[in-house]
């Protein structure tokens, strides 16, 4: 191993488990308060002010599929990526103007829970919401395990299989501890550094094309790669795409579970606005500087271009803040999904089929499913063949089912003149249309596409409400 390589492999170890360190012990300083109540360690109590919602989003947003995955599929399909991310993240801010106030106003621990209350009042639709809505959870932290086994095997030659298992573990202990209030505040100080280092690192990337447009498809032209700056898709295609990441978004439970723990609407609302502003600018910068690295290297495997980029083309020191960078993405981003997916599971799988539990025992079995999500994940990243790959089935499974009999719950009101309160049902949408919506959506999303699955558990949902309503008060 030459001298410079392993001067970075050292101070690589030296980094990941300094960085380790410190942020299982801040998540050590939020143990006690976070096991006071099932309700402190799911939402914080729904205390949280707007600038900790603000960098939590950022945190969970910028995760390492933002960075590495994004940065692959703008190498390989060059704009037509940029489709898939305004759905993706475009969406945090549709999900600002639409839901996240509405959220705010409840302090429920999930959107099943949400939808159970208002509109369905099924405890087996609320499990079939839990189990779809861990889906994106559980390939989220698949993927920030799987980028960072793959990134820290490149900086270091070491097997990247281990390294995954270290990370996810990572991952679990620094979850578990702290619950809500760990995950957000480490993850402010987590955002804090993400958005300074992301600015330099872009900076250091578009000086390859003088930050001009131009030079790159110049530069893409020389090396017979001109159709990475054309939009090659059908109207379909793009349709579809956006679709897919605007729907799997407003289905996630990471972005409704911050909305319930925050302490009013306005601060939820403004929260997910900027940061879904945050998320499309630096993901797109993100997938633009895939198309850099192929101008320069077109030879390489897409999921190697940054690691490449870093590697060959920048100094130790710029490699080894890249490091980190990648590390706080994948660290803010999974601890949060961890602990949403947990949460989603003892909410909607267990405290509906089981008699009363203590809130105590709540706690304990949500940080043992930490690590059983954090395992499963494990196990997602090891066989999924792209971190990309893995959310697009994710989104597309859990949003055209969850979505469209969210929307048609929301709209078709029983009673057309109330606001929605917890504790009301106030939906004409039944229980067998919502669980026929549910089902039907999720399973023709994956197999047709998920335009048709919207299509047609919209229409079921409603089909089924009208031919089996409910036969009880909706009051």
């Amino acid at each position: 191993m030459k001298r410079r390589d392993y001067l970075l492999a050292t101070w690589t170890w030296i980094v990941t488990i300094a960085l380790s360190l410190f942020f299982i012990g801040m998540s050590l300083r939020f143990r006690k308060k976070s096991s006071e109540s099932f309700l402190q360690f799911a939402i914080a109590g729904g205390t949280l002010p707007f600038f900790l919602i603000l960098f939590t989003d950022i945190a969970t947003i910028m995760g390492v599929g933002n960075f590495v995955g994004h940065s692959s599929k703008g190498f390989e399909t060059g704009i037509a990526n940029i489709i898939f991310i305004i759905g993706e993240q475009g969406s945090k801010i549709l999900f600002a103007l639409l839901f996240a106030g509405f959220a705010a106003k409840f302090t429920y621990k999930s959107i099943a829970e949400l939808l159970n209350d208002l509109i369905l009042r099924d405890k087996v639709s609320r499990a079939i919401i839990g189990i779809l809505t861990s889906a994106i959870m559980i390939a989220w932290i698949g993927g920030q395990a799987k980028g960072m086994g793959h990134l820290f095997s490149v900086f270091t030659g070491t097997d990247p299989i281990p390294l995954i298992f270290f990370f996810s573990a990572v991952f679990i202990i620094y979850t578990t501890i702290g619950g809500m209030l760990s995950v957000v505040w480490t993850d402010f100080v987590q955002g804090v550094l993400l958005l300074g280092l992301a600015v330099w690192f872009y900076i250091k990337v578009y000086a390859k094309i003088d930050f001009s447009y131009s030079q790159l498809k110049m530069m893409l032209a020389d090396v017979n790669a001109s159709h990475l700056t054309e939009l090659s898709i059908s109207g379909w295609e793009v349709v579809t795409l956006f679709i897919t990441g605007c729907f799997g978004v407003l289905a996630a439970q990471v972005y409704w579970q911050r909305c319930f723990a925050a302490e009013n609407p306005k601060a939820a609302s403004r929260a997910m606005f900027y940061s879904g502003i945050v998320a499309i600018v630096f993901t797109i910068l993100a997938s633009v500087s895939g198309m850099i690295v192929k101008a320069i290297n077109p030879d390489i495997e897409a999921g190697n271009a940054i690691p490449w980029l870093i590697l060959n083309e920048m100094t130790q020191s710029a490699a080894l803040l890249f490091f980190i960078l990648i590390f706080l993405a994948a660290i803010s981003s999974a601890s949060s999904q961890l602990h949403s997916a947990a949460i989603v599971i003892v909410n909607d799988l267990i405290i509906p089929f089981s008699k009363e539990i203590k809130d105590r025992k709540l706690i304990v079995i949500s940080k043992w499913l930490v690590v059983l999500v954090g395992a499963f994940s494990i196990l997602a990243a090891l066989y999924s063949e792209s971190i990309i790959s893995l959310f697009a089935f994710a989104y597309t499974m859990t949003g055209g089912g969850v979505v469209p009999v969210l929307i048609v719950g929301l709209l078709w009101k029983a009673r057309k003149t109330e606001q929605f309160e917890m504790g009301k049902h106030n939906s004409k949408v039944s229980v067998w249309g919502g669980r026929i919506g549910l089902v039907s959506g999720a399973i023709i999303s994956v197999v047709f596409g998920i335009l048709w699955g919207v299509l047609v558990s919209t229409l079921l949902t409603i089909i089924a409400s009208f031919i089996l309503p409910n036969k009880r008060a909706t009051n």
